[in-house]
């Protein structure tokens, strides 16, 4: 991997191992938009400071978007959010073999 794509991935990363920020996403991954408190109880046991503060950070970052409607992830949240859908599958394998020990 060269510098140029570690310092990309590095960027990525650090959006998305802030805490709730994957959950945030996660929880818009169906495209309907969800209001504040929605998206609240979506995530589950977020504080609202926390939440307006990923939004922040998210909408910066160019993947979530707020309308009339609520928030909705944009495009490249939609791209995103498709490619971590591999997670979904490796993390239901990897739980199954978990509670075969």
């Amino acid at each position: 991997m060269s510098a140029k794509e570690n310092t990309a991935i590095n960027q990525l990363f650090e959006r998305l191992e802030c805490r709730y920020a994957l959950r945030v996403l996660w929880a818009l991954r169906d495209g309907h938009p969800q209001t504040f408190r929605l998206l609240q109880d979506s995530v589950g046991g977020i504080t609202p400071n926390t939440l307006n503060t990923r939004i922040k950070e998210l909408r910066e970052a160019g993947f979530l978007d707020h309308n009339s409607d609520g928030y909705t992830v944009t495009p490249s949240g939609q791209d995103l959010l498709k490619r971590l859908s591999d997670v979904q599958a490796f993390a239901t394998r990897w739980v199954a073999a978990q509670t075969k020990k």
